[in-house]
């Protein structure tokens, strides 16, 4: 296998992706600590109401949806740092050379599954259902039994796709993440030398 490319000497089209993939990252970074910190604020007030006597029903809905839409923001975070979970068992005993194509196998399969929730979504959510009824929801239900946009949450009341949109969210963002990762694996370009994802929002090696 050849020395990874250079990121200055790496075909543009690459370098794009991975400095795509690096800013994607920055915005996971701040939606990650303002997600945290409105699933503080809604634990504090539901403990506070709830010893106040007069708790606010809706505060365990929008906590769960703040869980949710935290788990598939982090997940896809943790794909570009690479800190998703694995199983080492088999690469621990390759050669180098064989273990680096197992993550080029891996990070295909990441892509893979990525672009077909993408596509899952698009069929689900149906945009161009919707626009073709003239953007009705009522009218989407009725022809194709889609009631996706009909539905509302129990307690917060809200249009239940506002919330789902989490979906094609993390299929692209997974997506453009996992292809970083194979043009990285398959030697294309260098890894990103990146700063502490925790204080800095900054990568070196993709300017």
């Amino acid at each position: 296998m050849h020395a990874p490319s250079s990121p200055t000497s790496a075909n543009p089209l690459v370098r794009g992706l991975v400095a795509l993939s690096e800013k994607l990252l920055v915005l996971e970074r701040r939606l990650i600590l303002a997600l945290m910190t409105l699933l503080l604020a809604l634990i504090l007030l539901n403990i506070t109401t709830r010893y106040a006597g007069t708790p606010i029903y809706w505060v365990d809905e929008a906590s769960v949806y703040s869980i949710v839409w935290l788990t598939f923001i982090g997940a896809s975070a943790m794909t570009r740092l690479r800190l998703d979970f694995a199983v080492t068992l088999l690469t621990d005993k390759l050669s180098a050379a064989w273990a680096q194509r197992m993550k080029t196998l891996s990070a295909t399969i990441v892509v893979g599954f990525g672009v077909a929730l993408a596509a899952m979504c698009f069929s689900w959510m149906d945009p161009i259902g919707l626009a073709r009824v003239g953007f009705d929801a009522a009218e989407l239900g009725a022809t194709t039994f889609n009631f996706l946009y009909t539905e509302r949450t129990q307690t917060l009341n809200w249009p239940t796709w506002i919330f789902y949109l989490i979906l094609p969210i993390f299929s692209v963002f997974l997506t453009i993440h996992g292809i970083a990762n194979l043009l990285e694996n398959a030697g294309l370009i260098a890894p990103v030398t990146r700063k502490d994802f925790s204080s800095n929002d900054s990568a070196e090696g993709i300017a």
